[in-house]
């Protein structure tokens, strides 16, 4: 009896292994940190992914947006899912702007950034919260807290961008990489169907390297464009970006 207890552990143990590990993937390299610091200023994106505790800035080259370094979360709160109601302790999840006035410098916890929750999903589907950042400190109750420097660099990344121009910048926050074995490992998670409405954001940014423009339908579901736009004119700052990829 011993015997076959032993044996059907091994068949199915590896199957719960993988049941219950990300998918490993292979993000694209970061570039250089020369050409990282002439980057400061260019338009930005910014990707969270909470289960692998992992945030991407994006730096815009010509009409693509390369990853400019990834940073380890220090903390989050509130495990996989939404952000739903004030006092829940999650962190929020879904698509997200930064303007110029969300930013504050002299925060309690060192620099942060406002992520823009509620945003009009959240509204529509009743949701509540606020002051819910991106900061430093690594300390956090329903925020992403970040190391000092992780959060001094992030901070003058998109400062640097949105006063040299940029109206925006977007904010992805996925529960985790969003490919299809990982969603098939979360398929039975009562937030599932949630997770099915930003996966079309992950996918667009994988394929395109354009940060997804998405809308809220009456219904109050997320709708992410499902081709890039057509650029007619890029910026000057976008140009001379794409001149100095080039030349490197």
């Amino acid at each position: 009896m011993g015997r076959i207890a032993l044996f059907l552990a091994m068949i199915v143990m590896p199957v719960l292994s993988w049941a219950m590990t990300p998918e490993p993937v292979n993000p694209q390299a970061p570039v250089s940190k020369e050409l990282k610091k002439q980057l400061l200023g260019t338009p930005v994106y910014i990707q969270i992914f909470k289960e692998e505790r992992t945030l991407e800035l994006y730096g815009k080259i010509g009409n693509e947006y390369r990853l400019l370094d990834s940073y380890r979360i220090c903390n989050f709160s509130g495990g996989l899912g939404p952000k739903r109601r004030e006092g829940d302790f999650k962190s929020p999840e879904g698509f997200y702007s930064v303007k110029l006035n969300q930013l504050k410098p002299d925060s309690h916890y060192y620099r942060a950034i406002n992520t823009g929750f509620p945003n009009q999903f959240d509204r529509d589907n009743g949701y509540s919260g606020k002051y819910l950042m991106i900061h430093g400190d690594c300390k956090s109750i329903g925020c992403y807290a970040m190391t000092n420097a992780y959060m001094d660099e992030i901070y003058t990344y998109v400062n640097a961008a949105l006063r040299n121009g940029q109206q925006e910048i977007a904010l992805s926050i996925f529960p985790f990489r969003m490919t299809d074995s990982n969603m098939q490992r979360h398929r039975y998670s009562t937030y599932a169907s949630f997770w099915r409405q930003l996966q079309p954001g992950y996918a667009y940014f994988e394929k395109y390297h354009q940060p997804p423009t998405v809308n809220v339908t009456a219904t109050g579901q997320y709708a992410v464009n499902s081709s890039p736009a057509v650029m007619t004119a890029p910026d000057a700052a976008s140009k001379s970006f794409l001149a100095l990829s080039q030349a490197k």
